[in-house]
């Protein structure tokens, strides 16, 4: 979405993590995705592709914001990336956590939605009334989250994230970003 947004050209390729190509582990041994190749230099991690895009791109999501605004966006990100996403996988994961209830596993997502949920109290998106890199850079997380069981997500207190996620599924960039690699 990042370079979607930064109207950077790429070539986006379709990968099996099951089956992963030979040619992506040459470039990123670590083996995950996604990988950004730019001349020899490999980013292989999202918010670090997120990043050079907004720099080398043609987009004003760091120039338009002040960098309090920045900050509080990529404290979010690291919130995000290190303590939500723990509680998230082993959400997503239950089965591989059975001592402990599918209802707590759950709850312990909450803290995340909470925060979110204050971030959006005056604004449409979570730094202002346009979407940021935060946004990007969370949403899809927030998506998993909700994914795992709708009924239950929609049935939350979190009205203003709810809106907010459904903002982002059904927005140009979102639905640009979903199209399957040829």
């Amino acid at each position: 979405m990042a370079l979607i947004d930064s109207r950077i050209d790429f070539n986006a390729f379709e990968i099996s993590l099951k089956n992963k190509p030979s040619e992506m582990l040459v470039i990123s041994p670590k083996g995950t995705v996604p990988v950004l190749m730019i001349g020899d230099k490999v980013i292989d991690e999202s918010i670090d592709i997120m990043i050079w895009a907004y720099k080398n791109g043609n987009s004003t999501q760091y120039s338009n914001f002040e960098k309090k605004l920045i900050d509080i966006g990529l404290e979010l990100i690291s919130k995000n990336d290190n303590e939500f996403k723990v509680c998230l996988d082993k959400y997503k994961y239950s089965i591989n956590y059975p001592s402990i209830t599918n209802d707590d596993l759950r709850n312990s997502c909450l803290f995340f939605l909470d925060i979110l949920e204050e971030k959006l109290e005056n604004t449409l998106y979570l730094l202002s009334d346009r979407v940021s890199f935060s946004d990007i850079a969370i949403m899809p997380f927030i998506r998993q989250f909700a994914n795992v069981d709708i009924s239950y997500f929609l049935s939350l207190k979190h009205i203003k994230v709810q809106k907010w996620l459904h903002e982002l599924i059904n927005s140009e960039l979102f639905i640009k970003a979903m199209i399957k690699p040829r």
